[in-house]
């Protein structure tokens, strides 16, 4: 589950800023109970319990089923989700000017994918699934979700500085995911990051995800398959790299030599002797938790 500071993720907030939800978490975490056995097991009444349940129920924190009982059906309730992220706001970097390029998910430029491999719209998925061959199809360019289990997909992007223009901090915001067929939640995957032909780093992203429907993902998509993914914001400085604000790498925004190109490449790859072959799926406009395809800011000053 993704969450971030609108009003939207509070129900969920809410459920875990109780000792007693905070509880029943720990116990549900071992197995499926019904509401006595959590009852006795944290010493409180069965109403008392229900209250709980049913907020965390609302919060899609966990889920029910009924099942035969010894004294007919009863109401078991488990976990629905393993995992939490909390998406933050971007920095704003008011000293320096912005020169924003966004590039649509299909808008690749070169590719090498393995299956299982495809491309949706939208609307559809693109001609056939685990057919590398469809990432030339001509609807390709429309997509809003790419997916492979190995291999790269490469893009251009236009370098706009001008002479009198001196690169500051390079920021590229992407939602991204494993890739398995159907899902795992726990599925880690190596993406490996090349600017300009330079490996910034690799992000080991924790699973494919879906516990609980993208927020943006069409109703025709599958709730078995992949629905969103993380927000990463990779930033590349003076200084160093960082990924969400943590250290990701040595490199910095010199060793990219912005100002002997015209073009910026930006590479998401897997790796075939990477520990973690996980794949990779990206979520564009129209799928995923964040209405974006990929967002590169490019922060200036004159000189």
């Amino acid at each position: 589950m993704e969450l971030d500071i609108s009003t939207d993720s509070l129900p969920v907030y809410e459920v875990l800023a109780s000792e007693t939800r905070l509880n029943i978490i720990k116990l549900l975490g071992k197995e499926k109970r019904n509401i006595s056995e959590i009852a006795t097991a944290l010493n409180l009444s069965n109403a008392i319990i229900t209250r709980h349940i049913q907020k965390m129920e609302a919060a899609n924190i966990i889920k029910s089923e009924k099942v035969p009982g010894k004294s007919g059906v009863q109401k078991l309730v488990f976990l629905s989700v393993d995992d939490i992220h909390i998406s933050f706001p971007e920095k704003i970097y008011h000293a320096f000017n912005l020169h924003k390029t966004e590039l649509k998910l299909g808008h690749f430029t070169n590719f090498d994918v393995n299956p299982t491999c495809g491309l949706a719209t939208t609307a559809s998925i693109v001609g056939k699934p685990d057919d590398p061959k469809y990432f030339m199809d001509s609807d390709r360019v429309n997509a809003s979700l790419l997916w492979f289990s190995k291999g790269f997909v490469e893009y251009k992007i236009p370098n706009l500085l001008q002479d009198n223009q001196h690169a500051e901090m390079l920021e590229i915001s992407f939602e991204l995911s494993s890739e398995f067929p159907l899902s795992n939640n726990v599925w880690p995957s190596d993406i490996s990051i090349y600017i300009n032909d330079i490996k910034i780093g690799v992000y080991t992203v924790p699973g494919n995800f879906s516990d609980t429907r993208g927020r943006y993902t069409p109703t025709w998509w599958n709730s078995q398959f992949s629905q969103y993914g993380l927000l990463k914001h990779l930033r590349i400085n003076t200084l160093d790299s960082g990924m969400d604000g943590e250290p990701f790498s040595s490199i910095t925004i010199n060793d990219l030599k912005l100002d002997q190109n015209s073009l910026i490449t930006l590479k998401f790859a897997v790796e075939s002797d990477s520990p973690n072959v996980g794949g990779l799926t990206l979520f564009g406009k129209g799928f995923g938790n964040h209405d974006q395809d990929i967002l590169v800011n490019l922060y200036y000053i004159d000189d």
